[in-house]
């Protein structure tokens, strides 16, 4: 634009080119720049909270995905093992004995059962299994990984008693042994320093003593660990004494590794002796990393190491395909109802209105009405994958009746009228003309509606899938449980690996999301019509 008019005459001072108007543009370009700076700081803030929640997830289940396993020298000859009856022979005994023969030094009872704790209580069942498919075969001693215990797997994976230093004392003099106690002299005092930081307590001539509440300090002498308890200064340096957690040499010298553990040993979940166990076992060669497949295959287990996800991943499908069996058919033929054949009248609006508020009921109402109606009333099963999916399928419906009605309501006229216009029949007109190009939307609002379902955990609590159930179900009318209910049981649980477990099995669930998700942004772009 421009102020001189054609023949130079001087243009008026127009409303919208004075000052005013000027400054009121100004306001409008700011406050859209406002705007759209605020949409991109909100874009990227919630861009910033979900790769924030996402790596939080992955990083914590990722250390679910691979066990620590411990091989074993199995005596499964034919005086252990009968080959004829497998299931008749005592595997715990054949288990802990071969775990007690890589540590002969091992006496006392409580020591024993703590060497029996390194590994999972399901060993000796992993083994059974093994031997009756074949994947082990009877006859003298053979060597076989067996999973680990879960605090021995976390140990290993760097997740338990990680705050630790160690350092290598040049100056040792001399071992002196008096039965599980052992006496180290050192030529130098640098020891009394790291006591004192390790939190000893002061004693009387210069003593220090590592209490309960103290840090660990095992001296490690070549093969053998000792758990200092006191350190006093000495005639040429400084004496410390301790227990033998493995066998140490009398007399020996060289030097000597300090590892000093922060935590407190009350404050772990594993102990000292059993941090030497596991490292001598590591250095041996005996333990392995490798995949989780009892994880990934495996049922529900009160035992963290043994504890599956397969079992909730077949409740999932099962209670899924029930719900798109009931849920799909239905909706769909009361959205062509009321869309195309219902006459527009009070009930069909009083329905219409109904429907709209059943999308916004909470989930547990549908659950309370499942309890009420498919239990207390037609008494069938309870935590099964058909019960799930009648419920599931309640909650479900208003979702996909409202959008096949949206998909059937995109469709144009033209449609109508044409197939009409050629002599089709109502029915005709929708079955052959209609329903296949709305049917993308269709599709979408169906896969959408079972991804939020598949999601849902509060109506399945109260149709009892929330029971502990181990076995893989194998039917639709079986005991089972669903991904999100799994997830909320194992968040409850106190042992600190079940927490890697809940964060793998939300990555599932998010996976089994993604997925459908994915279906449903395909079968739109296969399908989709433009007018």
């Amino acid at each position: 634009m421009t102020d001189t008019l054609a023949g130079g005459a001087t243009p008026q001072n127009s409303q919208h080119t004075n000052d005013e108007a000027r400054a009121r543009l100004r306001k409008r370009y700011a406050a859209e720049s406002r705007f759209k700076w605020l949409g991109a700081g909100a874009v990227l803030l919630s861009a910033f909270f979900l790769l924030l929640l996402l790596s939080t997830i992955v990083f914590k289940a990722f250390p679910a995905f691979h066990a620590n396993q411990l091989t074993l020298p199995l005596n499964l000859s034919a005086e252990n093992v009968d080959p004829d009856n497998l299931t008749g022979s005592n595997y715990d005994t054949i288990v802990n004995d071969a775990l007690l023969s890589l540590f002969p030094q091992v006496e006392g009872r409580q020591e024993r059962r703590q060497v029996r704790g390194l590994v999972s209580s399901g060993a000796p069942t992993l083994v059974r299994q093994a031997l009756q498919n074949g994947s082990l075969q009877p006859g003298g001693t053979v060597d076989h990984a067996v999973p680990m215990d879960d605090f021995s797997d976390l140990y290993l994976k760097g997740l338990l008693a990680a705050d630790s230093t160690e350092t290598t004392v040049e100056t040792l003099q001399n071992v002196a042994i008096d039965g599980a106690e052992a006496t180290l002299s050192f030529s130098d005092d640098s020891l009394l320093q790291t006591a004192r930081a390790a939190g000893a307590v002061e004693e009387d001539a210069g003593a220090l003593r590592l209490t309960t509440g103290a840090s660990s300090i095992i001296a490690y002498l070549g093969d053998g660990a000792v758990k200092l308890t006191a350190v006093e200064p000495g005639d040429t340096g400084v004496v410390a004494r301790g227990s033998i957690l493995s066998p140490v040499v009398a007399e020996a010298g060289g030097p000597v590794r300090l590892r000093v553990i922060a935590t407190p040993e009350g404050q772990r979940k594993i102990s000292d002796r059993e941090i030497v166990w596991v490292d001598q076992l590591e250095a041996d060669g005996r333990t392995a990393s490798a995949w989780n497949t009892q994880f990934l295959f495996g049922g529900a287990s009160r035992e963290a190491e043994m504890a599956g996800i397969w079992g909730a991943v077949v409740g999932s499908a099962l209670t899924m395909l029930v719900t798109l069996a009931l849920s799909f058919p239905i909706g769909v033929s009361a959205a062509i109802y009321l869309e195309e054949f219902a006459p527009k009248n009070r009930l069909t609006g009083f329905i219409e209105v109904n429907i709209n508020n059943l999308a916004a009921v909470p989930s547990i109402v549908f659950g309370l009405l499942g309890l009420a109606v498919f239990l207390n009333w037609f008494n069938l099963p309870r935590s099964a994958p058909l019960v799930g999916g009648m419920v599931l399928a309640l909650m479900t419906l208003p979702t996909i009746i409202i959008a096949s009605r949206a998909a059937l309501r995109a469709v144009p006229p033209s449609i109508r009228e044409a197939a009409l216009g050629v002599g089709a029949s109502k029915i005709q007109t929708v079955f052959h003309h209609v329903l296949p190009l709305a049917m993308p939307g269709i599709l979408t609002g169906t896969i959408i509606g079972m991804a939020q379902a598949l999601g849902e955990t509060a109506p399945l609590l109260m149709i009892g899938m929330v029971a502990f159930i181990v076995d893989i179900p194998g039917g639709f009318t079986s005991p089972a449980t669903v991904l999100p209910v799994q997830i909320f049981m194992w968040a409850d649980f106190p042992e600190p690996a079940f927490q890697q477990k809940t964060s793998a099995a939300i990555l599932i669930l998010l996976g089994f999301l993604v997925l459908m998700n994915a279906v449903a942004v395909v079968l739109r772009k296969r399908f989709e019509r433009r007018w």
